[in-house]
């Protein structure tokens, strides 16, 4: 009996035959490769064009970048030859701010720290200060020593019209200034000599008095003139050489330069004692200038040294300590301020930067040199034009506004008026600050500006938080001036001993001027009582703050 039907359901599908996959398996592999083959060159194509799209994309933004980077390099060099022009034949004065200077290193004349920058001259001084009203002299000063010049009527003009003989009934009196030249003159050391009629004893002669330089013919009056004349009056001894030679007195350069080193070891304890006191200050104020050595040992002649300068010391007894060394590196600092602890005031060069990570150094950071960027960045801005320039100036001289109010207050009293007005001044600076550094561009006169304060922000408001503390770093660059003035004459030192011993002397008479005393009568007093000072207390005793300018005056030569 037959079966039922199977369901279509589950009817199944004919394997094919083996022969016949055989057969059609090469036509399969061949299109398939023909589609790889496919593929891959289209894949070729995109990549490509990726490869060129990617290409063109760089070069467009490296067409651009060149651009800009090419543009900001022309603003750059128009700005630097904006400066470099106005270095050569614009105004020193900060006030002309149309003009351009380049602020080199210590060759500003710095203003003083208690006033704005832009209202003092090139001397550091209120112009209003300088400048006496048209018409009006100033008095000649009372110290100077008088002569009368009497005037009398001709012997034909004192008789009255009615027969009278005139009388005097007061007189009518006017100054002039005069100078005598200067008098070379030899002091003759005349020793007696006694003995005994009879022959008793051997013959005793008197003893000269101790001098400062033994077995040379420089009394202190030359010495301390030829000082005043190199140091303070920045005359080379090639030219005071011919001022004694117009007096018949041939003394070489050579001579009077060893005059100087040996004046300069006989004042050394004088340099030593000031740097004792200078160390024993809270605040110091350090700057560094550029000298040629020709004679440096293991140097080249053209070779770059440095004089460095140090300022601080008690109100009433300011110290200016000058030192001499070959090197600028980060050593100098660390050896000159070794042991001491306390605020220390620089500009923003990097080699003080060792010496403020000590333990009990606190670093500040001059505000003059801040806005010195600021005042260059207005310089090579369009003419007219009020930029951002001129708006960090505008802040900054309202701090020097604070200050200069607060010149003669008490240390606490400067305290509270810079905690008062300062600090929301210098917040305001930062915000606006902030705002700028992003939109401007860095390799430009401004954007330098910026990154200057900026980079200095935290050391420049340290000001604040003390009454004694300086805002700005003037004090150390007005000291440094005059060695700065005195070079552009005398241009270099021949030896290290000669540098070292421009460092003593320049160190006594800054202190000397600071201390309000004319440097030749101190000198001149020194370097005749010195050789004979036993102790230190005869030494300190001629310190410029134990001597008054009225005891110093009779060493005025009559």
């Amino acid at each position: 009996m037959p079966g039922p039907n199977p369901s279509p359901s589950k009817q199944t599908t004919p394997v094919p035959d083996s022969a016949a996959v055989q057969a059609s398996l090469p036509d399969d592999i061949e299109a398939l490769k023909a589609m790889l083959q496919s593929q891959a060159l289209m894949h070729a194509d995109i990549e490509q064009r990726f490869e060129a799209e990617v290409q063109r994309r760089l070069d467009v933004e490296f067409a651009r970048q060149v651009k800009a980077e090419v543009g900001r390099q022309i603003t750059y060099l128009y700005e630097q030859f904006l400066l470099s022009r106005h270095r050569q034949f614009g105004t020193s004065s900060e006030a002309h701010a149309s003009q351009a200077r380049l602020f080199d290193k210590a060759e500003v004349l710095a203003t003083e720290a208690s006033g704005d920058p832009a209202a003092q001259d090139d001397t550091g001084t209120s112009t209003s200060e300088t400048q006496v009203a048209r018409g009006k002299r100033s008095p000649l000063p009372l110290e100077l020593p008088r002569i009368d010049i009497v005037h009398e009527l001709a012997e034909g003009e004192r008789m009255c019209a009615c027969g009278t003989p005139l009388v005097v009934i007061g007189e009518e009196i006017s100054e002039q200034l005069d100078i005598i030249p200067m008098q070379v003159r030899v002091l003759r050391h005349i020793r007696r000599r006694y003995a005994c009629p009879g022959g008793e004893s051997a013959p005793v002669t008197a003893a000269l008095p101790p001098q400062p330089l033994p077995k040379s013919q420089a009394s202190p009056g030359l010495l301390a003139m030829l000082l005043t004349t190199k140091f303070v009056d920045g005359v080379p001894l090639a030219r005071f050489e011919k001022v004694l030679a117009r007096s018949g007195v041939i003394k070489p350069r050579h001579t009077l330069a060893r005059w100087v080193i040996g004046a300069s070891q006989l004042l050394q304890p004088l340099h030593n004692l000031m740097r004792d006191l200078l160390l024993d200050s809270p605040v110091i104020y350090m700057d560094e200038t550029p000298v040629q050595v020709l004679k440096e040992p293991g140097r080249a002649a053209a070779s770059q040294s440095y004089m460095w300068v140090q300022t601080g010391g008690p109100p009433d007894q300011p110290v200016v300590i000058y030192d001499y060394d070959p090197s600028r590196s980060r050593q100098v600092p660390l050896r000159l301020l070794e042991g001491w602890q306390g605020h220390l005031m620089t500009d923003g060069y990097a080699g003080y930067n060792a010496v403020a990570k000590l333990p009990g150094i606190e670093h500040q950071a001059c505000m003059a040199h801040a806005r010195r960027g600021f005042v260059e960045a207005k310089r090579v801005q369009p003419k007219g034009k009020h930029g951002r320039a001129d708006q960090a100036i505008e802040q900054i001289a309202q701090l020097y506004r604070i200050e200069r109010q607060a010149k003669d207050m008490s240390d606490r009293e400067r305290f509270l008026i810079r905690q008062q007005q300062s600090l929301p001044v210098l917040e305001k600076l930062r915000e606006w600050l902030d705002l700028a550094r992003p939109v401007v561009a860095p390799k430009t006169a401004l954007g330098e500006a910026l990154s200057y304060l900026h980079n200095h922000w935290p050391r420049l408001v340290r000001y604040v938080e003390r009454g004694d503390l300086g805002i700005d770093n003037n004090r150390a660059e007005n000291a440094i001036r005059p060695f700065v003035l005195g070079r552009k004459a005398w241009l270099f030192n021949d030896t290290p001993a000669g540098a070292h011993a421009s460092a003593v002397i320049y160190s006594l008479v800054e202190t000397c001027k600071a201390n309000g005393l004319e440097p030749y009568t101190w000198l001149r007093r020194v370097l005749r009582l010195l050789p004979a000072a036993n102790t230190v207390d005869d030494i300190a005793a001629l310190l410029p703050w134990n001597l008054h300018s009225h005891d110093l005056a009779s060493e005025l030569p009559a």
